[in-house]
């Protein structure tokens, strides 16, 4: 099996500290993929009836200011921003981002031209993937194609970060996947922030996202999950050209026993009251340091890592 449970330490956040566990205890290796995640992996030849894995990080989030159009380039500096560098696998098709009939159609609704700027372009279409579709959980399944979801207009996080890449790559705008946290803030003990008031994705759940190329301000997250742009409530694993990519967990086991998945994630902040303990759990925190426990029973279906 492999899994990838370490924060990244790039942009705005920074994993101060990791550790993994796995119970049948054995020896876990490390290694980086091409994308510069952590990937840990491991083999267990025993026979065993449960197999538990509990990551815990503490992560240091910065608060980020919103971006503004004004402080955006335009489609020329983005062509420029582009083919100065190198963003193909960005741009091109992926196993679950790619384009079809429906999301032309999709496209042609939603008005996905080349048109205003690329910054304000992305906002609308982020609100716009965000009104046009429910929020479903187990409607999907982790491998389900976006025709899907856009046939029933309904979905999962995963779901609608493929839509938006799949929309935002025709344009020629470099975007990648991002699996992550995000931090449900308690509005009770902080009745001045309202964004949580939107927030459609569960708490107790990972989460997916999306990151495009913007001239002059580099990679900008876009959540249309929860409307969110630019957000730091969130906690960044891995990124990729899509789910295929950054699956938290990835295994083959050999024997004829049913399977199943049980996973969990808790978000606070770092100086908190560490949450009572439960199985599995996980925990993560944003703006200051980020205590984070995950954990997860052996794996056969992938579906509730992103739902």
């Amino acid at each position: 099996m492999e899994v990838r449970l370490h924060p990244r330490s790039d942009g705005d956040q920074r994993c101060l500290s990791f550790t993994l566990s796995v119970d049948p205890a054995t020896h876990v290796m490390q290694y980086q993929d091409f994308a510069g995640n952590s990937v840990h992996h491991f083999d267990i030849a025993s026979a065993h009836s449960q197999l538990k894995v509990t990551a815990q990080s503490t992560v240091e989030v910065k608060p980020i200011p919103a971006p503004r159009p004004a402080d955006a380039g335009d489609w020329a500096d983005l062509d420029a921003l582009v083919a100065s560098g190198d963003h193909w696998e960005m741009l091109l098709p992926s196993t679950f981002a790619h384009s079809s009939e429906l999301l032309v159609n999709f496209a042609k609704e939603t008005n996905c031209e080349r048109r205003v700027t690329p910054l304000e372009l992305l906002m609308e279409l982020n609100e716009q993937i965000y009104q046009s579709f429910s929020y479903v959980p187990n409607s999907t399944n982790v491998d389900s194609p976006i025709e899907e979801a856009l046939e029933a207009r309904q979905g999962v996080c995963q779901d609608f970060a493929h839509i938006m890449i799949a929309l935002v790559r025709r344009l020629k705008i470099p975007c990648r996947y991002v699996s992550g946290y995000m931090f449900h803030r308690d509005q009770t003990s902080d009745p001045t922030k309202d964004e949580a008031k939107q927030d459609r994705s569960l708490e107790g759940a990972s989460h997916a996202w999306v990151e495009a190329l913007i001239p002059r301000l580099g990679w900008i997250a876009f959540d249309p999950t929860n409307n969110l742009v630019g957000a730091d409530r969130h906690i960044r694993v891995a990124i990729g050209r899509d789910y295929a990519d950054v699956p938290p967990t990835r295994g083959v086991h050999k024997g004829e026993a049913q399977s199943e998945l049980s996973v969990a994630v808790t978000v606070s902040p770092a100086d908190a009251a560490v949450p009572a303990a439960v199985t599995p759990s996980l925990v993560v925190r944003s703006r200051r340091p980020v205590l984070v426990r995950a954990a997860a029973t052996r794996v056969e279906q992938e579906q509730q890592q992103q739902q």
